[in-house]
Formats: C-alpha cells, sequence, structure tokens
C-alpha cells in the first residue's frame, strides 16, 4: 500500500521513488557542477534548481540521477508533457472503490515531502500555466499550493530538484521569470571518443569491438559535423546489429554490414553519409542562402531601382 502523509487534515497517497541507475561515465565538472547547485554554504542558504541542457540522448537524465544517487537521496522523476496541468505536477484527486476522493502526490510534491531529488524531466514541454503553478516553489518560497486538495505544501529542507531541458524547439516557451528561477544553466557536450567507448562497453559489454569501433567512430564523425545523433543512438544502433547476427549466425551479410543495416533502420539512409547530411542541415539553415532585402520582392537585381543596382560604366569612370 502506497506510503502516506496527512497536511491540515488531507491524507496523501505518496508516489513511488524511482530505482532507476545512473552510472555517469566521463565529463566529471558538469557532475560537479551540478552538485555545487544542491549544496547549502550557510543556514540562510538555499539550493539551486539548475537546468540541463542538451541534444535528446546526450544523458541529461542520467546526469541528473548519478547526482541524486551521489548525494543518496531518494530520487524521483516527474515526465513533462505538452498536456501537463497544475494537479498533474502537484495533487491530483481519483475516485476510489468506495466512492471518496483520494489524493495521490506527484513525484515531484512526494520528494518535496520526503526529502528526496526530484528530475522534471524535459521542462520544456509543459506549458505556462503548469510552470506559474511552482514558482513559489522555485524561489526563497519553497512551497506549492494545491488548489485541488485545498492545501499548502512546505519543501523539506533536504529538497532538491532539477530540469533537464531538450537544446530543440519547445512546445512551449518558458517565461522569463521561471527561467529566472532555474539557474544556473548547465549544458552538456558530446563526450569524446575515450569516453564515448566507456559508455557504450558499459550499457552494451558483450558487444564484439569492431563493432563498438564503427559505432564510436560514427558518432564522432557526427559530432564534428555538428549533426544531433547521440549516444543513445549509437546504443541503439549497435543493440540492433547484435540482435540481427544472434538471431541468424549464418547471416549472409559480414559484420559491418550489418551495422550498416541497422544504422539504416535506426537513422535513415541519410546517415550513411554523414557529410551529405550535414550539407543538406546547413542548406536547411539557410548557410548557403544571401538573405532577401525588401527590394528584392520589388525589383530584380539588375533594375535600376533596386537598391544594390550597380552600373558597371558608372564604376569605370569613378
Amino acid at each position: 500500500m502506497p506510503e502516506q502523509h496527512e497536511i491540515d487534515g488531507v491524507r496523501l497517497h505518496l508516489s513511488p521513488l524511482d530505482e532507476s541507475q545512473g552510472h555517469w561515465i566521463g565529463q566529471q565538472e558538469i557532475l560537479k557542477q551540478l552538485l555545487a547547485c544542491w549544496l547549502v554554504v550557510d543556514d540562510q542558504d538555499l539550493p539551486l534548481t539548475p537546468r540541463l541542457i542538451g541534444t535528446p540522448g546526450i544523458g541529461k537524465t542520467t546526469l541528473a540521477i548519478a547526482g541524486a544517487r551521489q548525494r543518496e537521496q531518494e530520487l524521483y522523476i516527474y515526465q513533462c508533457t505538452a498536456d501537463t496541468r497544475p494537479e498533474d505536477l502537484l495533487v491530483t484527486p481519483v475516485l476510489a472503490e468506495s466512492g471518496k476522493i483520494m489524493y495521490h502526490a506527484s513525484p515531484l510534491v512526494t520528494a518535496m515531502i520526503r526529502g528526496g531529488i526530484c528530475v522534471l524531466d524535459e521542462g520544456n514541454r509543459m506549458n505556462e500555466k503548469s510552470w506559474a503553478s511552482l514558482a513559489p516553489l522555485l524561489d526563497h518560497r519553497r512551497y506549492v499550493e494545491s488548489i485541488v486538495a485545498g492545501i499548502t505544501i512546505h519543501a523539506h529542507t533536504d529538497f532538491r530538484c532539477a530540469v533537464t531541458m531538450n537544446d530543440d524547439e519547445s512546445t512551449f516557451e518558458i517565461p522569463d521569470y521561471i527561467l529566472s528561477r532555474l539557474q544556473p544553466t548547465l549544458p552538456l557536450s558530446h563526450p569524446s571518443r575515450d569516453d564515448e567507448m566507456a559508455i557504450l562497453k558499459y550499457h552494451l559489454p558483450f558487444s564484439d569491438l569492431d563493432m563498438l569501433n564503427l559505432t564510436v567512430e560514427f558518432l564522432q564523425q557526427a559530432h564534428e559535423l555538428k549533426l544531433d545523433f547521440s549516444t543513445r543512438d549509437g546504443i541503439n544502433v549497435l543493440r540492433f546489429a547484435l540482435k540481427r547476427i544472434m538471431q541468424d549466425p549464418n547471416h549472409p551479410l559480414a559484420k559491418d554490414q550489418a551495422w550498416q543495416e541497422s544504422l539504416i533502420h535506426c537513422l535513415g539512409e541519410d546517415a550513411l553519409d554523414l557529410s551529405s547530411l550535414a550539407q543538406k542541415k546547413q542548406q536547411t539553415l539557410g548557410g548557403d542562402i544571401v538573405p532577401m532585402g525588401l527590394g528584392d520582392f520589388f525589383f530584380s537585381p539588375d533594375d535600376p531601382l533596386h537598391p544594390d543596382y550597380r552600373d558597371d560604366e558608372d564604376e569605370e569612370d569613378v
């Protein structure tokens, strides 16, 4: 039966803690920065709520989990979505079999009550109304108000929080008054070759060394070309390739061919030629296109009325 906690006569059923293991490999500086955010240097000091920013699959959630494990605190993870409501973030009423209303505390509120760590995962998927309900929690007040349950919930002194955000177009723009509360920003970069190899070996210790090298080489080239393929993508490509070989030991394809087959199925045919893909991305972003001015819409470049028109004969006379 879920643990219960009572506030002002309202009984809350708490969420279960998250048992995920987060083993952080390499980039120790970013882990130190996260742990520094959660320190307090004086009785009057408050912990910070950092934003962990990076491309999907780069390890933001793993970093937050690793930080919680290092602090040896209970971990709770809330997955933010575009349709997350304030009551989803705080306290949700549920009709019990008895016909009475039961109040379920979210992972966030449970962490607040128990003095644990909550990770708000993919926070830039959440709407402003939901973020507004967290404003008093993220500043010196450190509480939330549940309109549904009619109670105010104060955070335990040991409560800590971090928000992960993908470095891409978000469903909703985070308002400035919330961003000012989510500081500092800790950007994650792609791992080095040695770290990426270590990560793949950790997740797939049974993998063939040749296929590990193929995957790491692919990922490192993608990072150099500023493509968005992540370590998670590499793990999925390698995992599928290994399954295909195991499924049919007499597979007619060589290991590198089986790996390429997996690459196509996981990341698409364009991933076979990273240079061309990078060039397409650059063109899509407008890297090779000269911006048009207002005059371009009304006059051709050789029209004397065009703002950039130049008369060759006039130039020769100068």
